[in-house]
């Protein structure tokens, strides 16, 4: 992740639809980004291939193939939104975040998509014994997507509070599963499991979303995707503040909604 051919002064007199399009093209701006997202559709592809031409013909379903597929992919997603966000802290001038993390969720949207349309070919072109190899195949699509983008916005949130996005990537992965484990391992907080995303994903890959499936995912989204990202705003706030102490911050904000 040290990928150094992105300019250093960021542009902010376009509209936030032109800002969101200048950060989709600094997502891949670099030849190492470009590679970094081949990687990562190629793993998805692979895993797609790999269960539907030698995996069990009863394992053959949209909801086991998604759920190889949108998992290792999920890895490495984080990557473009620490990236993207590392762009901002080393700008010159005053730089808008709403931009990048709007830029960063459709990034890990196409990206999941991606996912879900190599396990419809995959599952379409092989033979499956399964019952109903297609079940939950509408819950399944929408979850691909959300997968994708809780990981971007976990990157996006530990990018904008750590210094170095090495150390940020590795705690995309370490945190969320270290913390499912540990709340694993105490009876009295295991039912808390659900409040992380290795738990959310499970449910949404496999289809089987009820109401409170999808309460708990909107947790999920809150805890990892709004507050990590709502901190890591603040301190960027901050950061432009003791630089440019005249400048207009209102450009600028903490919330995903906007």
């Amino acid at each position: 992740m040290t990928d150094s051919a992105i300019p250093n002064t960021l542009s902010t007199s376009t509209t936030l639809g032109e800002a969101t399009l200048n950060a989709l093209r600094r997502s891949l701006g670099t030849r190492a980004r470009g590679f970094l997202l081949a990687v990562t559709l190629l793993l998805g592809l692979l895993a797609a291939a790999g269960l539907a031409l030698d995996g069990p013909p009863g394992d053959r379903t949209v909801a086991k193939l998604s759920d190889a597929v949108q998992s290792l992919m999920s890895v490495i997603v984080p990557a473009f939104g620490i990236l993207l966000v590392r762009d901002l802290k080393r700008a010159s001038g005053i730089a808008r975040l709403t931009p990048t993390l709007l830029a960063a969720t459709l990034l890990a949207a196409v990206v999941g998509l991606f996912g879900f349309l190599v396990c419809v070919v995959a599952l379409t072109v092989t033979t499956s014994t399964a019952q109903d190899p297609w079940r939950h195949v509408g819950t399944i699509a929408v979850g691909s997507v959300l997968v994708q983008v809780v990981a971007q916005l976990v990157g996006t949130g530990l990018g904008l509070l750590m210094r170095r996005p090495a150390i940020a990537f590795v705690a995309t992965i370490l945190l969320p599963l270290g913390l499912w484990f540990l709340l694993g391992a105490i009876d009295v907080l295991r039912p808390t499991q659900a409040l992380t995303p290795y738990s959310s994903v499970r449910h949404l890959l496999s289809g089987q979303m009820d109401a409170l499936n999808w309460v708990q995912w909107l947790a999920v989204l809150l805890i990892w995707g709004v507050s990590l990202n709502a901190l890591g705003a603040a301190r960027f706030r901050q950061k432009n503040h003791d630089g440019h102490p005249a400048s207009a911050l209102a450009e600028q904000s903490p919330s995903l909604s906007q």
